[in-house]
């Protein structure tokens, strides 16, 4: 994309900010640019985090019925996914998947349980500790 073709559409989501990217120059050397946003760009985040906030519904809805952990709806609730939350926990993805399962979460160590609190930014409790209802 050309310098001159970098959108400013200053969308809400930059809350005035901007954003550095890469474009051509009229010399056709990459450069940085600045944005202030693309519309198009808004309308698949808004997409995207309507998607994990629908995730984390089910997903709790779920923690009460004892069909899966709290990881689970903590990692939604962060924007995450099963690859995601095993590259930032250092974990391989079947070992958070795993964790997924009642059973096995009731059997995590504390270690394990504050390192998940942590990246969720929660307490040990709160992950310990579902709310039954809403």
């Amino acid at each position: 994309m050309k310098i001159s073709e970098v959108p400013q559409d200053e969308i809400k989501t930059m809350q005035g900010e901007k954003k550095a990217l890469y474009a051509v120059d009229d010399q056709g050397h990459y450069t940085r640019s600045t944005t202030s946003g693309w519309e198009v760009e808004e309308i698949v985040l808004n997409q995207v985090i309507d998607d994990f906030e629908e995730k984390a519904r089910h997903a709790a809805s779920r923690v009460r019925n004892n069909e899966t952990s709290p990881i689970e709806y903590f990692m939604y609730k962060n924007w995450m996914d099963p690859l995601t939350l095993a590259q930032a926990m250092g974990l391989y993805h079947w070992q958070v998947k795993r964790h997924f399962k009642p059973d096995i979460f009731k059997k995590l160590d504390d270690r394990t349980l504050a390192e998940y609190a942590m990246l969720f930014r929660i307490s040990v409790d709160a992950l310990k500790n579902f709310p039954k209802e809403d």
